[in-house]
């Protein structure tokens, strides 16, 4: 009975420190991520508003620690190609996706059998920005005031023309319940990202312009397109002249758009903790700051946490707004 009670002693001490070891040998590992360098997939074409802050953030960390972090195009399909690609990367940490609000928690509902679901297949790593929609047009244009062109749109429904990033997006959107706030018919034109649609509105081939302010803040500032509102509950700190839609005689309009980094599902908790302090310690730099500001949009930094509650709260709200535009993408 003696020698069996000392056996499970010794075979109890033998699984501890086998525990304890696995353990000392894991703990190098993640405080050693990343040993190589790691990939943030930009599902949308360079220039656009995703594109610059990935840019930023891909660079920062690169400048400001001993990583290596690449920014990756993979656009099409409204950004759910590039979701895709981060959905079958390996959990690991390097393979990182720079997600907004119009890819997660709208293409979803837009896009017909879509094989991935945000909040399950998705680990949300940092919150990084939210920006409002602009409404804007080409410094040469005759709309000089939001309520310029309501005035044309019902003298002539259907005449006034806008360009968005694609079909379906948060911004299209933004422009659907313009237009159902307003009471007036416009004439949406998709474009295959930000970059296309701003062009052709600083041609004139189309009268308006809705896009994510980061996109078309080069733009403003050279005096080439004219914003004419905002649609945040509040004015943008970048452009603190220009109205918001409310203030333009549609009280309680607000639509705005956010920007986060995601990892595949699955991703280790220590890694996204680490990349999560590394994101928000950039977030607080007057630099970094700055650098996102004067894109017109503002750092909000969030933990892990309160990024993934973010995304089952809007993933959830978004389907009804998706079904009521009718937009529909097979």
């Amino acid at each position: 009975m003696l020698r069996r009670h000392l056996l499970t002693l010794a075979a109890l001490a033998c699984g501890a420190s086998a525990v304890h070891a696995q353990g000392d040998a894991a703990a190098p590992a993640a405080s050693a991520y990343p040993a190589k360098p790691v990939r943030l997939i930009v599902p949308f074409p360079p220039g656009g508003g995703t594109d610059i802050l990935a840019r930023l953030v891909a660079a920062k960390l690169s400048e400001t620690k001993p990583w290596t972090v690449v920014a990756d195009n993979k656009p099409g399909a409204g950004g759910t190609i590039g979701i895709g690609e981060a959905v079958k990367g390996a959990p690991t940490g390097y393979d990182l996706v720079m997600g907004q609000k119009d890819n997660l928690v709208i293409g979803p509902w837009l896009y017909k059998n879509l094989p991935w679901n945000p909040t399950r297949d998705l680990t949300a790593v940092a919150h990084v920005a939210y920006t409002p929609v602009i409404i804007a047009t080409s410094a040469s244009s005759k709309f000089k005031t939001l309520a310029d062109v309501v005035s044309a749109a019902k003298a002539q429904p259907g005449t006034v023309t806008y360009g968005s990033p694609g079909n379906g997006t948060s911004i299209h959107l933004a422009g659907d319940l313009f237009e159902k706030a307003a009471g007036i018919k416009l004439s949406h034109i998709p474009y295959k990202g930000s970059s296309p649609a701003l062009m052709d509105a600083l041609a004139g081939n189309v009268d308006l312009l809705v896009s994510s302010l980061p996109s078309a803040m080069g733009q403003i500032k050279s005096g080439k397109l004219r914003p004419l509102a905002v649609t945040s509950a509040v004015r943008s700190s970048s452009l603190p002249d220009v109205a918001t839609v409310a203030e333009s005689g549609y009280p309680g309009f607000d639509v705005s758009t956010w920007y986060g980094v995601l990892a595949p599902a699955g991703t280790p908790a220590p890694v996204v903790k680490t990349l999560n302090a590394e994101i928000n310690r950039l977030l607080a730099t007057p630099e970094v700051k700055a650098a996102i500001q004067a894109q017109g949009a503002e750092p909000q930094a969030m933990t892990s946490e309160q990024f993934a509650a973010l995304l089952k709260k809007e993933y959830g709200e978004w389907k009804g707004i998706v079904e009521a535009s009718g937009a529909r993408i097979e």
